[in-house]
């Protein structure tokens, strides 16, 4: 996360889009989006969990609406938002934040998605991206090559639980994080 500031990640954030204005983008290629998001359902335990977060989390998830894994994610990401009032979920184009997508390069490329989650005040905590742990299993169990799918194609019910799951968890360890962390703790007397 060295080079990402609180001051850039809010501009970022502030120029970045909720879901619904996000996929107004590209209408034609926001339809994969929207047929995923409705297709993810949490478990009761899962919507529990995000529903008792306490502190605020903004999260922006760098994307490309044509990326086959943003597709697969960003439903996931929202469905993760919508379970909980503690996150506030933005989307932005990888081409409109060139100065981020420079300091949050993968392997010496600007992959998408990319996941920032910051404290409230948007001081940098994780960096999360571009597939999750079990989808890399996933590639690696099929010898998937390292291009991106086609959006719209299938997405295996059971990788999306996985993945899901994986987001999840990142989640909760962020809140985690932001829960104990003691300049957080001070400035909430809690």
């Amino acid at each position: 996360m060295r080079g990402l500031r609180a001051i850039d990640l809010k501009q970022a954030f502030d120029a970045a889009l909720d879901w619904n204005a996000y996929l107004s983008t590209d209408e034609e290629k926001a339809e994969p989006w929207r047929s995923l998001r409705e297709d993810i359902t949490l478990s009761e335990d899962q919507t529990r969990l995000l529903g008792g977060f306490s502190r605020a989390m903004p999260v922006l998830m760098i994307s490309g609406i044509w990326c086959g894994d943003c597709v697969r994610q960003g439903p996931i990401l929202q469905a993760i938002a919508e379970a909980s009032p503690s996150i506030e979920l933005r989307f932005i184009d990888r081409d409109a934040s060139e100065d981020l997508m420079d300091a949050l390069c993968i392997n010496g490329g600007r992959r998408v998605p990319m996941v920032v989650f910051t404290a409230e005040d948007f001081e940098p905590v994780s960096v999360a991206g571009d597939r999750t742990l079990n989808y890399y299993r996933h590639m690696a169990a099929a010898r998937l090559g390292a291009h991106c799918p086609v959006p719209g194609a299938p997405t295996d019910a059971g990788m999306i639980k996985l993945t899901t799951q994986d987001w999840i968890d990142e989640f909760e360890r962020v809140h985690l994080l932001l829960r104990l962390s003691g300049r957080l703790r001070q400035r909430h007397g809690d």
